[in-house]
C-alpha cells in the first residue's frame, strides 16, 4: 500500500507544484469576483457530472481482482467492457443535461455574459469525471505508476494554457477555455492509459466483445455496482454542491474565497483521496485471499498513521492565519484564518476515514459507507445554507467540519463491528 501511495503522491507532488503556480497567476489576474465565476462554472460542470455519471471503479476492482486471481481474462474483459459501456453512456447524458440547464442556473449564480456564453460548451468538462473504469483496471494491473503520471495531465494543460492566456493579456473567457481543455484531456488520457493495463491482463482479448449478461448472473454484481455508485454520488454531492450553494446565497466573491481556502488546504485533501485509491486494491486482494487479520491491521494502522501525519499540518494552517489567502490570490482575497482552519480540520477527519471506508467496501459492505454518506451529505446538507446565512462564509467551514467528524466516527463503529465477523468470500 505504501508503494502504491508513493507512486500516486509522486504524480500529485508534481501536479501540486504546477497547480500552485497557475493558481497564483489566475487568482491575481482575475481578482476574487471573476475567479469566483471561474470556480462556479467549473463546479457546475463537475456537479452535474458527479450527479449523473456512473462510476465503474469499484465494480472493476472488486470483481476484476477476483477474475484476475482465478486467471480468467475473458471474464475480466467482460466486466471492463460492461462498466465502460455504462459509464460512457451516463457520461454523455450528463454532458447534455449540463448544457441544457445553463440558461436556468447561470443567472442565479451571478455569471457574467462571458461566463454564460462559454458555459454551454464548457459542459464537455464533465468528461473529466468519466474515467473510473480505466482507473479501476489500472489498479487491478498494479500500474499505480501510470495513475500517478495521470495526476499531472490536467495541471500541465492548465499551467501551459494559463501562461499563454496571461502572456496575451486574456481574461475570464480565456481561462475558462483552458480549464475546459484540461478537463477533456484528463478524461481522455485515463482511457488511453487503461489500454496499457488491458494489454497486460488481457492481451488475448479484443477490446470489442461480449459484455451483456453480468446482471443476470447469480452474484451480487448488480447490487454491488449500484450501491457503490450511489455511495460515490452521494459522497461527492455535498463537496460539489457546496460552492454552488455559496454562490447562490452569497455570490461569486464568497465562492472565490471558499475555493481558494479549499485549494490552500489541498495538501490534506489529496492524500485522503490517494490513500483511498492506494488502499482499496490492496484490501480487495486481502479479502479475495481470505486474509482478514491483515485487513484489520492494515486499515487501523493506515488510519492512525494518516491522522498522526496530518495533525501538525492543520496546526500550520492555523498559524498561517490571515496571511495565506492574500499571499496566494492577492489583495482582493482578505482574511481567511477561520475558514482555512475549519476546512483543514475537516480534511484531517476525511483523511483518517479514507482507509476505513475502503476497508468496508472491500468487505462487500458498501451499504455502510452509503449510510454514512446519507447522514452526512444529505441529512446534514440543509444545515449548510442556514449556517451560511447565520455565520457567512465561516458557516461553510463549520458545516464541512461537522460532516467529516460525524462521518469518521460512524465509519469507525461500522468497521470495528463488520471486520470482527467478515462475510464469506464472494463468488466470481
Amino acid at each position: 500500500m505504501v508503494a502504491n501511495l508513493a507512486h500516486l503522491l509522486g504524480g500529485k507532488a508534481a501536479a501540486g507544484l504546477m497547480s500552485l503556480v497557475y493558481l497564483i497567476i489566475v487568482a491575481r489576474t482575475l481578482g476574487v469576483r471573476d475567479y469566483g465565476m471561474l470556480v462556479l462554472v467549473n463546479s457546475y460542470a463537475l456537479f452535474v457530472g458527479s450527479l449523473l455519471a456512473f462510476s465503474g471503479f469499484h465494480g472493476v476492482v472488486r470483481y476484476g481482482s477476483l477474475a484476475a486471481a482465478e486467471n480468467d481474462p475473458a471474464r475480466l474483459a467482460r466486466i471492463v467492457r460492461f462498466m465502460a459501456v455504462v459509464e460512457l453512456g451516463f457520461g454523455l447524458l450528463a454532458v447534455l443535461v449540463a448544457a441544457a440547464a445553463v440558461p436556468l442556473v447561470g443567472p442565479r449564480l451571478g455569471w457574467s455574459p462571458d461566463a454564460m456564453r462559454i458555459a454551454v460548451p464548457y459542459s464537455l468538462a464533465v468528461l473529466a469525471t468519466v474515467r473510473a473504469t480505466p482507473q479501476g483496471l489500472l489498479q487491478v494491473a498494479g500500474r499505480f505508476d501510470l495513475i500517478g503520471i495521470h495526476q499531472a495531465v490536467s495541471p500541465t494543460v492548465r499551467l501551459i494554457g494559463t501562461l499563454l492566456i496571461w502572456g496575451i493579456g486574456g481574461g475570464l473567457d480565456g481561462f475558462l477555455f483552458v480549464w475546459l481543455l484540461s478537463s477533456v484531456a484528463e478524461g481522455v488520457a485515463m482511457w488511453v492509459l487503461g489500454l496499457i493495463a488491458w494489454r497486460k491482463l488481457m492481451a488475448s482479448e479484443p477490446l470489442r466483445g461480449p459484455w451483456r449478461g453480468l446482471l443476470r448472473e447469480p452474484t451480487d454484481f448488480g447490487r454491488f455496482i449500484l450501491v457503490t455508485n450511489l455511495d460515490i454520488t452521494l459522497r461527492e454531492l455535498a463537496p460539489n454542491l457546496a460552492p454552488l450553494t455559496i454562490g447562490w446565497v452569497l455570490g461569486p466573491v464568497a465562492a472565490g474565497l471558499l475555493s481558494l481556502a479549499q485549494r490552500a488546504t489541498t495538501l490534506l485533501d489529496q492524500p485522503s483521496k490517494l490513500l483511498s485509491q492506494a488502499s482499496y486494491a490492496v484490501l480487495a486482494d486481502q479479502v479475495a485471499h481470505g486474509r482478514f487479520d491483515q485487513l484489520r491491521h492494515t486499515v487501523w494502522r493506515s488510519a492512525t498513521i494518516a491522522g498522526a501525519l496530518a495533525a501538525p499540518i492543520v496546526v500550520a494552517f492555523w498559524a498561517a492565519g490571515n496571511h495565506l489567502l492574500p499571499f496566494l490570490g492577492g489583495h482582493t482575497f482578505q482574511g481567511g484564518a477561520v475558514i482555512v482552519t475549519l476546512i483543514a480540520g475537516a480534511r484531517l477527519a476525511a483523511l483518517i476515514a479514507s482507509p476505513i471506508a475502503a476497508g468496508l467496501t472491500a468487505l462487500g459492505k458498501p451499504q455502510r459507507s452509503m449510510a454514512v454518506t446519507l447522514v452526512t451529505n444529505l441529512a446534514l446538507y440543509p444545515l449548510l445554507p442556514l449556517l451560511v446565512l447565520w455565520l457567512g462564509l465561516h458557516g461553510a467551514g463549520l458545516h464541512a467540519l461537522f460532516q467529516n467528524v460525524i462521518a469518521t466516527g460512524m465509519l469507525i463503529v461500522f468497521f470495528a463491528r463488520d471486520a470482527r465477523d467478515p462475510p464469506p468470500r464472494p463468488a466470481s
